[in-house]
């Protein structure tokens, strides 16, 4: 029989300039998202203290390489996960909102890497594109943009984040069953 670790309490950092050496822009505090409208009422970027630790390292190791990490999504509410489920019911892509997801818990974000001059770098596909592209397994994507996958991927890692094969941009904590589900008031969602 195998121990189950202890749930770990909560409470959720907010993630800000310049604590954290990252550019935020939450695409859920706009509409430039996959579900074209926007969710969250304010770009509060927040996560459990464990994951901004590691988000920490990651922008330090980032902005050693020449780079800053830009983040699309971390802390994300409840209801927030109920309307991406109603959208979008693929658990490729989406967990279900019954269940929870590592965003919920503050323990995931979603990045990418921009360069000097604050442009994206390649990464072959938008955030949040829902499609075989975005997947990490990737081969007949162009050299640059398997590379530069391949740096957020190890700055990520390095940090102690994981991967998930779907999404070249999401990173998270495990095992994610020491975490529990959050409804933190710090980021509210629009009505409906």
């Amino acid at each position: 029989m195998h121990a189950t670790a202890p749930a770990i309490q909560s409470s959720l950092v907010e993630i800000t300039a310049p604590a954290y050496p990252v550019e935020i822009d939450l695409a859920y505090a706009g509409t430039h998202n996959f579900t074209g409208r926007r969710i969250y009422a304010s770009a509060c970027c927040a996560l459990h203290p464990d994951a901004a630790a590691c988000l920490l390292k990651a922008a330090l190791a980032a902005r050693r390489a020449g780079y800053t990490l830009k983040i699309f999504d971390a802390y994300r509410p409840a209801a927030a996960q109920d309307v991406f489920w109603a959208l979008c019911p693929d658990p490729r892509y989406v967990s279900d909102a019954s269940k929870g997801s590592n965003h919920t818990r503050g323990i995931a974000v979603d990045v990418t890497l921009i360069d000097e001059q604050g442009r994206d770098l390649d990464m072959g596909t938008h955030f949040d594109a829902m499609q075989e592209q975005s997947h990490h397994d990737r081969d007949d994507l162009p050299a640059t943009v398997q590379r530069n996958r391949s740096l957020l991927l190890g700055i990520m890692l390095q940090a102690g984040f994981h991967s998930i094969p779907t999404e070249w941009w999401h990173y998270e904590l495990q095992p994610d069953s020491r975490y529990p589900l959050l409804d933190d008031p710090m980021v509210k969602v629009c009505s409906p």
